[in-house]
């Protein structure tokens, strides 16, 4: 189902893909999404050993796995073996910073952010609470 390029995802890969299927969710990449991308990569201490190279790496990635029909099912298997539990909840917050990032949130968006939400096991308070926060920094 997957290619080998795909097989050996660090906690940091699955955070910045996670983002940036959230940016490409909608088939729209805003640049507002590619900045708050680029802010948490270079900003956040999660991604201090990070190779920015990688970005481009993981774009690639997504992107190549959007295009497969199962391949939104196949990103989420690889994030699960690489992302610690205790990670989730931080994935799903860059998650919603980046789909709040332009000031909207599209269907498509939505939808992406309750599977994620399923797939990690976000409880719904928690995804609450997460999500009013992304909104209170995202608004203009």
């Amino acid at each position: 189902m997957t290619n080998a390029p795909y097989l050996s995802l660090s906690a940091q890969d699955s955070l910045v893909a996670l983002m940036i299927a959230v940016s490409a969710s909608d088939e729209n990449i805003r640049t507002a999404e590619l900045i708050k991308i680029q802010s948490a990569v270079n900003m956040l201490p999660i991604f201090a050993e990070y190779d920015n190279d990688r970005l481009t790496v993981m774009s690639k990635t997504v992107f190549d796995l959007f295009e497969q029909e199962d391949g939104l099912d196949a990103l989420f298997g690889l994030i699960r073996e690489a992302l610690p539990e205790r990670l989730y909840e931080t994935a799903y917050a860059l998650a919603c910073d980046v789909a709040a990032a332009d000031g909207t949130l599209d269907e498509a968006e939505l939808r992406l952010l309750e599977e994620i939400r399923y797939e990690l096991e976000i409880d719904r308070l928690h995804a609450a609470a997460i999500e009013r926060g992304a909104r209170a920094r995202h608004l203009s």
